[in-house]
């Protein structure tokens, strides 16, 4: 599908849950990952541009910018991942389909992501972010239930 087509129709998806509403939100599909993508920016900007942009809506842990293995010029496009899950989802409603720079963005989830393949130049914490995520990990919280005394007092 074409991008901008794509872009348009995200956009109307989350125009027609504000609505109608309902309990389930299209963004739930996409809970188990903090990691967004990112397209259609101008090529001169960088990974601290993006950021500056992007973190308006929650703190930004890591950025992969895709450049051009030979120039090392960005491409314009590049996924981020957030601390929390949750500025997925407001990100991706605000800032899709804005324009910066006379271009316009285009802002999705990313169900999956892969790490890049180039293993062997990373350091060790960022191997460790490539691999495991950066998206926070579920903490099962145990509620201790009190028993209460059967007897009534009267």
């Amino acid at each position: 599908m074409n991008p901008l087509t794509n872009m348009k129709n995200v956009l109307k998806l989350s125009e027609h849950e504000l609505q109608h509403g309902g309990k389930k939100s299209w963004h739930d599909m996409y809970k188990d990952s903090a990691w967004i993508f990112v397209a259609g920016f101008p090529y001169t900007l960088t990974e601290g541009d993006i950021v500056c942009v992007f973190s308006q809506y929650g703190e930004v842990v890591n950025i992969n910018l895709i450049r051009d293995s030979k120039t090392g010029k960005s491409k314009g496009f590049c996924f981020l991942c957030y601390e929390d899950q949750r500025s997925t989802v407001l990100a991706v409603d605000n800032l899709n389909g804005i324009k910066i720079l006379d271009r316009t963005l285009r802002v999705d989830h990313v169900a999956d992501y892969k790490p890049p393949k180039e293993n062997e130049k990373m350091d060790e914490e960022t191997l460790r972010l490539y691999m495991e995520g950066c998206a926070p990990k579920p903490q099962l919280q145990h509620i201790k239930t009190e028993k209460k005394d059967s007897k009534s007092y009267r």
